[in-house]
């Protein structure tokens, strides 16, 4: 049975979220949107890449894990002795799927009947952890194989090499997935031990969204969530100087067009004062490069652009990077180009019509997401994960940005002295 039930609604559209603090710890979250045939289901935990080293608070022990130790985890998660977890997925009528990113590993469904079904197989199998030293080590090569294929993505070395050069020591410049050396380390012991850290109920959440019923959620819930002890654990990050490890990376790959990420470092925020700096960093860069902007439509006139540039905010545990990213013959001039609009701009001021015009656009992208219960579902997850915060808050927070907060943005988040340029060049025959 919950400990305590609130709803929270959106102020806008009268949307519920139904919030659920389970007697075991865990949180549920819970959007009841009955004109739909699908429904989704996310269950996940505070456990992403950036957890590298952790204290636990009861005896002061430092743990140090490998580069890759969220993610192994996630694979190994399906392997049960008993069944084959897809494959029960698959007899339900249901679509399954997992992932790891830097602050999270998430495991989901979505299906059109045996909704309450697929959810009980989801947080049975999530809590039932089987790893032996076989099949730890069967699994190193499937893994070590899909380090290969990111190495040779160049979308992803463009990125992962901006954050190398941006932080100095942060785990957020390493890949998800580790490399062949740091995931060769990992073994039985070690993922039980992260498991019994960070897959407690009180460090979870489970979300749904779709034609389901709240309480029915908790029926399964109370038949299937098992209440632990929780060791108490402290994520321990390193220290990070504010200017980035380096400004330029290049690196040649087999592509046909020159790939660029550009990155801001800036100092990172948590819980609502993180939602409010990111969404105005977004804007902030929209305004400055995104495609309803002066200098977008310039550059693109000038060929020195094409439609893939997009821009993006960044941010978690330590760390926040606005980007700029896209193709271009001459990467350099599209920094100088967009270092000269943020000189004009902080001269000049903010363009407020342009602003306005913007903010109201993100008002109705978010409006119109959670009226779907895959996005909705993953709002929710968002939100707690940033520190439990509403998943409506987004728009309350939209509401309150004005002109004047996108200025001080662009002199905090946008610091010609904080930036990295990564370049993924073509690897022409007569250049190797």
């Amino acid at each position: 049975m919950p400990a305590e039930i609130m709803h929270l609604t959106d102020p806008c559209t009268g949307d519920v979220c139904i919030r659920m603090l389970h007697d075991s710890g865990l949180e549920i979250r819970v959007m009841e949107m009955p004109d739909f045939s699908t429904s989704y289901a996310q269950f996940g935990t505070r456990f992403g890449s950036v957890y590298r080293r952790f204290r636990r608070t009861e005896t002061a022990q430092e743990i140090t894990v490998p580069a890759g130790t969220a993610h192994y985890l996630e694979h190994k998660l399906f392997e049960n002795p008993d069944s084959n977890v897809m494959a029960a997925f698959s007899s339900l009528g249901a679509s399954d799927n997992a992932y790891t990113s830097f602050d999270r590993t998430v495991y989901l469904f979505h299906t059109q009947r045996n909704f309450y079904e697929a959810l009980q197989l989801l947080t049975d199998f999530v809590q039932k952890p089987y790893f032996t030293k076989e099949s730890v080590e069967r699994e190193r090569s499937i893994i070590a194989q899909e380090i290969r294929e990111y190495l040779d993505d160049p979308s992803d070395q463009v990125f992962f090499r901006l954050m190398e050069g941006l932080y100095h020591a942060h785990p957020v410049r390493t890949d998800v997935l580790g490399t062949a050396e740091s995931i060769a380390a990992i073994t039985p012991e070690l993922l039980y031990q992260c498991y019994e850290h960070f897959y407690q109920p009180q460090n979870m959440v489970l979300c749904c969204a779709g034609n389901i019923r709240a309480e029915e959620v908790l029926k399964i819930a109370d038949r299937c969530i098992l209440p632990k002890k929780v060791p108490g654990t402290e994520l321990l990050l390193p220290d990070e100087p504010s200017v980035p490890f380096r400004t330029r990376t290049r690196k040649r790959m087999a592509v046909g067009k020159t790939q660029f990420s550009i990155g801001f470092k800036s100092e990172p925020a948590r819980g609502m004062e993180r939602l409010r700096q990111s969404l105005l960093a977004s804007l902030t860069a929209d305004l400055l490069i995104g495609p309803v902007s002066p200098l977008y439509q310039r550059l693109l006139e000038e060929g020195l652009i094409n439609d893939t540039l997009d821009t993006d905010c960044f941010s978690g545990d330590g760390w926040f990077a606005v980007l700029a990213e896209g193709e271009s013959d001459d990467p350099e001039a599209v920094l100088e180009a967009l270092l000269e609009e943020i000189r004009r701009t902080e001269q000049a001021g903010i363009d407020r019509v342009l602003f306005e015009t913007l903010k109201r656009a993100s008002y109705g992208d978010t409006l119109i997401s959670m009226n779907h219960p895959e996005s909705a579902c993953s709002a929710m997850l968002d939100s707690f994960i940033w520190d439990g915060i509403s998943p409506f808050a987004r728009t309350e927070v939209l509401a309150q940005l004005h002109a004047e907060d996108a200025a001080a943005c662009l002199r905090e988040r946008f610091c010609a002295d904080r930036l990295c340029l990564s370049v993924i060049e073509p690897e022409y025959p007569d250049n190797p």
